[in-house]
C-alpha cells in the first residue's frame, strides 16, 4: 500500500496542508505563464516549405491558416523510420481536439521529417485528425534543434551545447530527431519565435501524466517513460 491509512480528521489535516501547497504553486504558474506571454520574440526570416497530406507544398505563414499563433510539436519522425517515436506517439494520443485552440486563434500541427507518404499512413493506423506535415528537405528541424546532424549544424539540445550535452550524461541527445514544442506568432506578413521547449518540458501537455500524478500510485513508468505506454489502436487489437 502506497499510504499510510488514518481517520478522516487526520486525513483532513493532511488534505489541508496539501492545499496551501497547490494553492502556492498555481499562483507560482500565473506568475510564471505571464512570463511566457511577455517573453521577447525574434523574427522568423528564414523561408521554410513543408509537404502536406494532399500533396502541396506549403510555407510557415500557410501553416497559421487564418490564425494569428501557431503551434508547433516536433514530432520525431526520421526519414528511415516506418512509424513515429513511441515516446511522441503517446504525446499524439493525448493532443487536444484542434478545434479547441483554432477557437483561441492559434492553429497546431505537428512537424516531421518523414516522408508524408509515411505520415499518412502512420496516421491512418492511429486515426489521429490533427494536421501532420513534413518538413523533409528544409532547415526547419536543424534550425529549431529538433534533428541533430554535426555535419549540419552545431549540436545544441534543451539550450545546451555538445559539451554540456556530454557532460551530463545526456548521450541520445546528441544526434539523431528529438523531442519539442514551438510557438509562432504572425503580425501582417512577419512571423515571429516566441518559445520553444524540449525534453521534460514537454511533459506539462500530457494530461494522462496530469491525471496519474494525483494518484497513489503515479505515473508508474520505468526508464522508457512515455514510451512504455501502447497507442489506442494497439489496446483496441487486445480486445
Amino acid at each position: 500500500m502506497p499510504g499510510k491509512v488514518v481517520t478522516p480528521g487526520e486525513w483532513l489535516d493532511a488534505r489541508k496542508a496539501l492545499l496551501v501547497k497547490e494553492k502556492e504553486m498555481t499562483r507560482a504558474n500565473e506568475k510564471l505563464f505571464a512570463q511566457f506571454r511577455d517573453l521577447p520574440m525574434v523574427k522568423v526570416d528564414k523561408e521554410y516549405t513543408f509537404h502536406t497530406s494532399d500533396g502541396k507544398k506549403v510555407t510557415l505563414a500557410d501553416l497559421f491558416k487564418d490564425k494569428k499563433q501557431l503551434i508547433v510539436y516536433h514530432f520525431m519522425f526520421s526519414p528511415e523510420a516506418d512509424m513515429g517515436c513511441r515516446g511522441c506517439s503517446f504525446m499524439g494520443e493525448n493532443f487536444p481536439d484542434v478545434r479547441l485552440l483554432e477557437s483561441k486563434d492559434t492553429a497546431f500541427t505537428a512537424v516531421s521529417r518523414a516522408p508524408i507518404e509515411k505520415i499518412e499512413a502512420f496516421k491512418q493506423k492511429t486515426g489521429w485528425k490533427f494536421p501532420w506535415v513534413s518538413s523533409g528537405g528544409s532547415d526547419f528541424n536543424y534550425d529549431f534543434h529538433v534533428t541533430l546532424d554535426e555535419s549540419v549544424a552545431p549540436v545544441e539540445y534543451n539550450y545546451r551545447t555538445k559539451a554540456e550535452l556530454e557532460e551530463r550524461g545526456l548521450a541520445r541527445h546528441l544526434d539523431g530527431e528529438q523531442p519539442g514544442l514551438s510557438v509562432f506568432y504572425k503580425e501582417g506578413d512577419e512571423i515571429y519565435h516566441t518559445y520553444s521547449t524540449y525534453a521534460r518540458g514537454l511533459e506539462r501537455y500530457l494530461t494522462t501524466f496530469n491525471l496519474l500524478d494525483v494518484t497513489p500510485l503515479g505515473r508508474q513508468v520505468g526508464p522508457m517513460g512515455p514510451a512504455e505506454f501502447k497507442l489506442s489502436y494497439e489496446y483496441d487489437e487486445e480486445k
